[in-house]
């Protein structure tokens, strides 16, 4: 590899060598001799030559990296592999060599322009890999730690440098593709079953989307916790997804109408909680399945944004509760990400947590990955490898 355009540092040293013979060489006696050395020493100098405008080029190229950069928002086309400079960590940061990046609805939401980010950005939130380098100020991690995170924009990357405080060290038993799976969507599932509406044992849950990454832990949790899971999928295969998570019953909903199937399966009672991730679709009939006093836990769109609500609705319908929580505000704090982070890590190593990976995609194909999630085409966890 020969560089472009070295730098004048190059260039100047390129000239030293060529024009400047080292103090210990003597003219040869002989013309004869004399040319014979001019061409060795012209040949050696040659390859010095190469030799430093190779190291030139391998270092420049030491300090790129591939990445997925949103310029605009828009569809999956606005998703772009460029080279960019390896990150170096500022004094409360760390670089982690990406291993795995987890694909989520969040990063839909922030390629749309939902969620607002400066233009450009390196679009993904969740990643599992290797710490590289640390800032002056992190005690706690070294190069070398196996780490994972969620929550910190630019994880469609080969490197990105992350604040250390939002870092995870994962158990050893736990490969990079687990890891990164479990983070986002593992948190997800916990909070909402665990804090957002703690489940009781005994009470009974709606829970939509229940194939896709979030739903399969969901249900999970739920059925740990004692719960009755009603679920809701988009076709047959997925429905056999959900009941092999646990799920006591499931709608298709494409073949029937889940809210007169829900008050049919709870004797017209209705649920104590809804989980809902899909939105727009589901959001005025998830009011009418649920009992008196129920919550709406409302912690997605994947169909879209939810119109507009007057909320007296939710006086006539029962005094019901409405929420619509993010998992920043669930590992805000070290003590509650360390706490939340390390349950859901150790549910995966003990076996009481099963995740299914859908799909891994090289870095370069975040467009396809980004269509297939938006689809509805998986049930499980998408990754993008780089």
């Amino acid at each position: 590899m020969v560089a472009t355009l070295p730098d004048f540092a190059a260039w100047r040293l390129c000239g030293k060598l060529l024009f400047i013979p080292a103090r210990h060489e003597q003219p040869p006696c002989f013309p004869q001799r004399r040319r014979v050395a001019k061409k060795e020493h012209a040949k050696s100098l040659g390859y010095t030559l190469l030799a430093i405008l190779e190291t030139h080029a391998l270092a420049s190229y030491d300090t790129l990296m591939k990445a997925i950069q949103v310029s605009r928002v828009g569809g999956p086309e606005v998703l772009t592999l460029v080279d960019l400079p390896i990150p170096t960590p500022k004094q409360n940061e760390a670089v982690v060599q990406i291993k795995a990046a987890g694909v989520n609805f969040i990063d839909v939401y922030f390629r749309e322009g939902r969620y607002p980010a400066s233009l450009p950005f390196i679009n993904g939130q969740e990643a599992a890999g290797v710490v590289t380098a640390t800032g002056a100020e992190v005690l706690n991690l070294k190069p070398g730690d196996r780490v994972a995170y969620s929550g910190s924009l630019g994880s469609y990357a080969e490197y990105a440098s992350v604040p250390a405080d939002r870092l995870v060290k994962i158990p050893d038993q736990l490969d990079f593709n687990l890891a990164a799976a479990a983070m986002l969507q593992g948190m997800t599932a916990h909070y909402l079953s665990h804090s957002t509406y703690p489940l009781q044992s005994g009470e009974t849950a709606l829970i939509h989307a229940a194939a896709g990454g979030v739903g399969q832990l969901l249900v999970q949790m739920a059925k740990k916790l004692g719960a009755r899971v009603i679920a809701t999928a988009g076709s047959t295969e997925k429905a056999q997804l959900a009941r092999a998570a646990g799920a006591d019953e499931c709608i298709v909903y494409t073949e029937a109408d889940f809210e007169a199937e829900t008050r049919r399966l709870t004797d017209g009672k209705g649920v104590h909680v809804v989980y809902d991730g899909v939105g727009k679709d589901t959001f005025d009939r998830d009011l009418n399945v649920l009992r008196p006093r129920g919550y709406l836990v409302l912690f997605g769109g994947a169909s879209g944004a939810v119109p507009p609500l007057d909320l007296i609705k939710l006086s006539q319908k029962g005094s019901l509760y409405i929420t619509r929580p993010t998992l920043a505000h669930y590992i805000a704090t070290r003590e509650e990400l360390e706490q939340r982070s390390n349950d859901v890590l150790q549910m995966i190593v003990t076996g009481e947590l099963k995740l299914r990976i859908h799909g891994t995609y090289p870095l370069a194909k975040a467009q396809e990955a980004h269509r297939d999630l938006e689809g509805r085409k998986t049930s499980g966890k998408l990754l993008l490898i780089p």
